[in-house]
């Protein structure tokens, strides 16, 4: 195996071990840490993440917030049908799964039902991967939380109830549009984070709003898989701070893959700069497709803080590229051995 091959990222785990429930308070979890290319591991707990922080790091998290994002429709004729909102693409106009897809044709009406009123979307067009174009009679996104459900995990067999929609929420989430959580961010509290930043530990956001895509897995083979496009946000006072960093020698830590595929998406290679090579990372509003994986070299991140994830998943090829394609498989071999829980809800891993 060399990390080349879909079958290389196969493995086996037991049901028992993707967890149902995020541990309290949340930096309790596990934390698995470890240098890349290496070969030995400490088992630790998530708070003692600041154990392996120097001052003048980089701590960048994504702000994002999950929106309630599935919905219930019916057409005139009182089918009913689940729709999952992925992005607004302009005021009114969203990309959505159907569910079941094939009973609606382009030009065909949904209802919805508000607490006041009737909301209806009309299909616009059919996407390449099977999404759909809806306009819908007004803005939907004062009536989400009313109408809408949380897009859990297949996996995680949660109710959706006040309880569980705020544990699926980091404690910085701000900017809603996600259909789901960026989970490495799950483990931190507020008082975790004011400890880092008296440790003279920068933290500093980035938005991605994570799209469904991103957790897609790769069915026949790495090379003709695409990735879904997602909109990301980096503000210039975080470009700044980045900049001066790298500038600086000191390092870069990401919080979660949807960090590291923002941060790696905005970087720039000016050769026409003072006679010499100028890198930077580009502030302000872009789109990612970019799909990471062996071999890939980073230019951004020194570090990398991420949970356990799924079998043959852009994730898990994600952390093989940064960590080491052996270091990674040995890792989820220490997780699975000493019992770690694994997903969204489960432990977490950093990677330097």
């Amino acid at each position: 195996m060399n990390g080349f091959d879909i079958a290389d990222y196969d493995f086996e785990l037991p049901p028992e071990r993707i967890a149902q429930s995020g541990v309290e308070p949340r930096d309790s979890s596990r934390l698995l840490a470890f240098q890349r290319g290496g070969k030995r591991f400490e088992h630790r707990v998530f708070r003692e993440l600041i154990d392996y922080l120097e001052r003048g790091d980089l701590l960048v998290l994504n702000r994002t917030k999950v929106i309630p994002a599935r919905l219930e429709a019916r057409k005139p004729t009182g089918g009913k049908l689940e729709v999952l909102l992925l992005r607004e693409l302009r005021s009114g106009v969203w990309t959505a799964y159907l569910k079941p897809a094939k009973r609606v044709a382009v030009g065909g009406l949904l209802e919805f039902d508000a607490a006041d009123r009737r909301i209806t979307a009309t299909v616009e067009s059919v996407l390449d991967d099977g999404a759909r174009t809806l306009r819908f009679s007004e803005d939907m996104k004062p009536h989400l939380e009313h109408l809408g459900a949380i897009p859990f995990p297949p996996y995680l067999q949660v109710p959706d109830t006040r309880e569980a929609r705020a544990r699926y929420q980091t404690v910085f989430a701000n900017d809603p549009g996600s259909v789901a959580a960026p989970t490495a961010g799950l483990h931190f509290t507020q008082g975790l984070l004011e400890k880092i930043h008296r440790a003279g530990v920068g933290i500093w956001p980035v938005t991605l709003h994570v799209g469904a895509g991103t957790f897609k897995p790769v069915a026949e083979s790495i090379e003709a898989h695409t990735m879904h496009s997602e909109q990301y946000v980096i503000p210039l006072e975080t470009s700044d701070a980045i900049n001066a960093a790298k500038r600086d020698g000191r390092r870069v830590i990401a919080v979660g893959t949807t960090v590291v595929r923002t941060l790696e998406s905005a970087f720039r290679d000016d050769p026409e700069v003072n006679a010499g090579p100028k890198k930077w990372l580009e502030a302000g509003l872009g789109e990612t497709d970019i799909f990471i994986r062996p071999p890939y070299e980073f230019q951004v991140i020194d570090a990398l803080v991420t949970n356990f994830h799924l079998p043959r998943s852009t994730l898990l090829m994600l952390v093989a590229a940064f960590a080491g394609f052996e270091t990674m498989r040995a890792a989820y071999d220490q997780a699975l051995e000493h019992e770690y829980r694994f997903f969204s809800l489960g432990d977490a891993m950093f990677i330097q």
